[in-house]
């Protein structure tokens, strides 16, 4: 990848010191202040669900970017308070965050249901009331949940799925019924599974915001509010070459991506794996992870450098929207495949499962050939 110069009419093409990082963290710490005082106002309200939420979400944002920051300058920070505040905020941000993943996930896995149903209108998320079609999307159904369903190759699969981002082709008749039989149980699977992960993280948030530990965190945002913990040397030193670091970290992170693979649409290989018994996480999907959490850091860091109002970057926002994409792909693929996992479900109904996460994977491939195509063509401009 080609170096990346500040351009000299840069506000940050000159130096920016600790001082600007103190005050990026004053302000973030009171946007967390007034996002807990809205959260408290409207938690209990009947007519406060959405406020809250909001709120909820305002928490989350501000946490990560504090979280960040704290990564990126840790140098410039006292140690111990640093140390000590990055993993509560980790934790605040995780367990916020995850009523609102399980709740896109299974809407994810609905919407796709419907989708491979080619049906005109949207099932209720109670019920799948339409029949859900199938493409040769169902490789190794069988071999994901232990149905029995027969498994089908790898390479039927490949040239029934859509290319990137495109729609899903006509599927054959005798498949589409296949998929019919199992597929209201397989919705309706899914939506019990996730649902009740939904109650227990909305449960475990509400603990959360009443515990000590939560308490012991807002109390030492609102310290950091009007005070940072700074070393000595932090209101004079440069910021620039911490933030550089953030952004090597990432484009060598980036280099270490299989960005050959991801050229191609689809990726068989991935497949494999994600059909196999083995619950463990996706081997390949794991470095991706690791690239999106990068560039969020590289993101926060950028806007330290911009006090708060970096300019908007293309190539970072399309990155950014095609391994958000990835991740969610993977997540929901993961709950089909765990979903079909069920002991004495019904052969068709892992069929059904076998399509869906078939599709989610091919979903993971089509975000990253979106990455490698959004970020090669940065690179190719780079001056």
């Amino acid at each position: 990848m080609a170096t990346q110069h500040l351009d000299p009419t840069d506000p940050t093409a000159s130096e920016v010191t600790g001082d600007a990082l103190a005050g990026y963290l004053r302000s973030q710490a009171t946007e967390f202040l007034r996002a807990l005082r809205l959260h408290r106002e409207n938690g209990g309200a009947a007519n406060g669900a959405e406020e809250s939420v909001d709120a909820a979400r305002a928490l989350r944002r501000s946490a990560r970017r504090i979280s960040g920051s704290l990564h990126t300058f840790r140098p410039l920070l006292d140690t111990d308070w640093s140390e000590e505040m990055r993993p509560e905020l980790a934790w605040l941000s995780g367990t916020l965050g995850l009523e609102h993943a399980y709740e896109s996930r299974l809407e994810r896995l609905l919407l796709a249901l419907h989708r491979l149903s080619g049906s005109t209108s949207l099932p209720a998320q109670a019920v799948i009331t339409s029949a859900p079609a199938a493409g040769s999307r169902a490789a190794g159904a069988a071999r994901v949940g232990g149905g029995g369903a027969p498994a089908r190759a790898n390479s039927s699969v490949g040239e029934a799925l859509p290319s990137a981002g495109g729609p899903a082709n006509p599927t054959p008749t005798v498949e589409r019924g296949n998929l019919t039989v199992g597929a209201a149980k397989a919705g309706a699977l899914l939506e019990r599974q996730l649902t009740l992960a939904r109650t227990r993280a909305h449960s475990t948030a509400l603990q959360a915001l009443g515990s000590s530990r939560f308490h012991a965190v807002a109390d030492k945002v609102a310290v950091l509010a009007s005070e940072v913990p700074l070393t000595l040397t932090a209101p004079t030193t440069d910021l620039r070459p911490l933030a550089a670091a953030a952004e090597e970290r990432l484009t060598d992170a980036i280099a270490a991506l299989p960005l050959l693979t991801a050229g191609h649409p689809y990726n068989a290989e991935a497949l494999v794996h994600g059909l196999s018994p083995d619950p463990s996480p996706h081997p390949q999907d794991g470095p991706w992870h690791q690239v999106r959490l990068l560039l969020r850091l590289h993101r926060y860091a950028r806007e330290v450098l911009y006090a708060g109002s970096a300019p908007v970057d293309v190539r970072l926002l399309a990155a950014g929207q095609a391994l958000n994409r990835h991740r969610d792909a993977s997540e929901a693929a993961a709950a089909a495949a765990q979903a079909a996992r069920t002991p004495r479900i019904a052969p068709a109904t892992a069929y059904a499962l076998g399509v869906l996460h078939a599709d989610q994977r091919h979903e993971v491939e089509a975000a990253r050939f979106a990455f490698q195509q959004a970020w090669q063509k940065e690179t190719v401009n780079a001056p």
